[in-house]
């Protein structure tokens, strides 16, 4: 019963992970990143605090934060206020088909900064896996003129590449973090707020947004921000074997390319397609268990 429920929890997060970066090209047609970053923020800590009421943990919040304030604070900077920043301009100056695989490949930059930073070992594996992967991501960013390297937003591709290295980054510093995980996210949110609203009072425009705008912005901050980590969360809790839950995480990019080409007409460059099975090919790779 256990296993259909983390199953059942797992294939939301999915699906719902699949959709956002649809979500991101509609909502950046009426907001800048900045704009995106500072509301999508406040929804989803909107929705953590809910949540959190919800389990009954509110009350953590403030001996949580006392414990290690400057610990959470700098998690707070890293993830969401840089993190979503870079993300969302890379999605501003690249088409979302090719922005999602590059940011996909995190799982591997993880990995490689995992035995910088953590001491831990790379396997032969990982090594084949960060090859394969990596190639995949040059595939996608020069749509398969590899020898060339001509990439069509050179910044795009770079910023969606430095976002893997912010998401690794913020795992690493979370690695031996023992405090409830909703409340270490609401936390994030909640500290990181004041620099986003202000960085988009100073740098933005917020007259003129239509409703269209603020609802693609809610859905982010819900979908993508908030609540689908916590369905994830709850999915390899219930799991009695989390290798099949974590592997319907590698379902979410085709899911995306799909509605990225039949809900806002993206044409797919057949070398995005080729690209993504590389990175995925090294991410099952990765997760083989060594023999012993």
């Amino acid at each position: 019963m256990n296993d259909r429920l983390a199953i059942g929890y797992g294939l939301a997060a999915v699906l719902l992970w699949s959709t956002v970066a649809t979500a991101f090209k509609i909502t950046l047609t009426y907001m800048d990143p900045i704009q995106m970053l500072a509301a999508a923020s406040v929804v989803s800590a909107l929705s953590l605090v809910a949540v959190a009421g919800w389990q009954g943990n509110l009350h953590l919040i403030t001996s949580t934060f006392f414990r290690r304030p400057l610990y959470y604070l700098m998690l707070g900077l890293i993830n969401p206020f840089i993190y979503y920043l870079v993300l969302f301009k890379a999605y501003d100056l690249l088409p979302a088909s090719l922005a999602q695989p590059l940011n996909y490949s995190w799982a591997i930059t993880l990995t490689l900064m995992a035995a910088i930073f953590l001491g831990q070992k790379i396997r032969k594996q990982d090594w084949i896996a960060a090859a394969l992967g990596y190639a995949g991501v040059v595939v996608i960013a020069t749509k398969g003129n590899v020898l060339d390297l001509n990439f069509d937003s050179p910044l795009g591709v770079g910023l969606a590449l430095f976002s893997t290295l912010l998401w690794a980054g913020y795992w690493i510093l979370n690695a031996k973090n023992q405090a409830d995980p909703v409340i270490g996210l609401l936390l994030g949110f909640l500290l990181s707020l004041p620099f986003s609203i202000g960085l988009s009072l100073y740098s933005s425009d917020w007259s003129g947004i239509p409703w269209q705008g603020w609802l693609a912005v809610s859905y982010v901050g819900l979908f993508e921000m908030g609540i689908t980590f916590v369905l994830w969360l709850k999915a390899m809790k219930l799991a009695t074997n989390t290798a099949k839950i974590s592997n319907l995480i590698f379902i979410s990019p085709f899911i995306s390319l799909i509605l990225l080409a039949n809900i806002i007409g993206e044409q797919i460059h057949p070398t995005t397609l080729i690209g993504l099975v590389m990175i995925i090919a090294g991410l099952l790779i990765q997760q083989r268990k060594s023999k012993t």
